[in-house]
């Protein structure tokens, strides 16, 4: 029996690229936030921003913009609220260290998809509406 062509999902590759650069950019920011040499990198920033921008340009579709603007608002406060997760390092040392580390560079990964798509919605709002 002939497997239909069709009956396969069809992939875009930016969809892809999207997924691997989402995935790339969580798993970085989680590994670097816990290495504690590799918190303050400038290049790790680099690399977070970009994959960012990456995301931000082809993985949020239209019907997604305002979930992850809210969900991006959440994480970019935590992530620059100071050290929220602190007090953990009396229990264990350096684990709130880590733990603040790795939500700041989640947040520096998503502020460039933050911006992307709020310009996106800006956009959208300052287009002309329909006439009446």
């Amino acid at each position: 029996m002939a497997r239909d062509p069709e009956a396969r999902p069809k992939w875009r590759m930016g969809a892809v690229l999207g997924a691997i650069a989402f995935f790339v950019g969580m798993i970085m920011a989680i590994i670097c936030g816990a290495v504690p040499d590799w918190r303050d990198s400038g290049v790790v920033v680099l690399i977070l921003v970009i994959l960012g921008i990456v995301v931000g340009v082809l993985n949020i579709t239209g019907k997604e913009i305002i979930p992850f603007l809210i969900a991006a608002i959440a994480l970019v406060v935590v992530g620059i609220a100071g050290e929220p997760f602190s007090a953990l390092d009396d229990i264990i040392d350096g684990l709130g260290r880590a733990l603040d580390a790795i939500v700041n560079l989640i947040a520096v990964f998503m502020v460039p998809a933050a911006v992307i798509n709020a310009v996106r919605v800006v956009v959208e709002l300052a287009r002309p509406g329909e006439g009446g």
